[in-house]
């Protein structure tokens, strides 16, 4: 156990401080991020003469929770696998005592600590622009929010990371990442809440990933009516079946990758 949390440690430190020497650079991946703050104008304005169930100040808090969940769960690890296999950067990870994968998730934690001042920043220009959307949640849902930012995240990076292995056999395994972010899109809730579809199609879209991954953490923090216990369940059961799928093909993708001379 001490050897793996000083692994951990060595590895979430050194990708800190090279995060850290791109710090424009996390500014403008933080605001890359703003479309959600984009969207809660267009629907604010919808609110005040829709009949959508919602109030503006009710679009204007998931719309900023939206913006939350994003940037601690936006992933690129497809782009950066795809770049090592295909330039044979792979190979000396492998001959490394721990699975490659974890200096990707080391990447991608500490990138979320080197971004989240100019995220907060973000925030709070957002409430004094718009104070009336202000709210405090309760403890409980802040600590449930947070266990489902956790769960979305490796959700969302198992994902892209099994759909990265495709590169063992493709030179454009990102082209299924893009194919994938177009539902992505428009059904985990950040075009627009999951309240506002037809009830059959949300009945349906609730036993699929995508929800999982934005409108219900959102909607946690919020206060929208969901069914923790079985979002929680079902969030559990795609990251096991990802992490089956991806093990298998990281056996698989091995044996073609050594195939190739690697």
């Amino acid at each position: 156990m001490n050897s793996i949390m000083k692994k951990a440690r060595v590895l979430l430190t050194a990708y800190y401080a090279y995060m850290l020497e791109y710090r424009a650079e996390l500014f403008l991946w933080a605001l890359s991020g703003s479309l959600p703050l984009i969207l809660m104008g267009v629907w604010t304005q919808a609110a005040q003469s829709g009949q959508f169930g919602l109030t503006a100040e009710d679009f204007a808090r998931y719309f900023l929770t939206v913006f939350i969940v994003r940037q601690f769960t936006v992933v690129w690890v497809i782009y950066e696998f795809e770049k090592e296999v295909v330039e044979g950067k792979l190979s000396p990870r492998l001959l490394q005592p721990i699975d490659p994968v974890w200096h990707h998730v080391a990447s991608h934690l500490s990138e979320r600590l080197a971004r989240l001042p100019f995220a907060l920043g973000l925030v709070g220009l957002f409430f004094i622009l718009y104070p009336q959307a202000v709210w405090i949640p309760s403890l409980n849902h802040i600590l449930l929010f947070a266990i489902a930012v956790i769960f979305a995240f490796i959700l969302r990076f198992l994902i892209q990371y099994t759909f990265a292995l495709f590169a063992f056999w493709t030179e454009r395994a990102n082209a299924i990442e893009n194919f994938w972010f177009l539902f992505y899109l428009f059904f985990s809730g950040l075009i627009a809440p999951l309240d506002v579809f037809p009830e059959n199609i949300r009945n349906v879209l609730l036993w699929t990933p995508f929800p999982y991954l934005i409108d219900f953490p959102a909607s946690i923090l919020i206060g929208l009516p969901v069914n923790i216990l079985q979002g929680m369940l079902v969030t559990l059961s795609w990251i096991a079946l990802f992490f089956i799928i991806n093990r298998w093909l990281w056996r698989r993708g091995l044996k073609q990758y050594s195939g190739m001379g690697a």
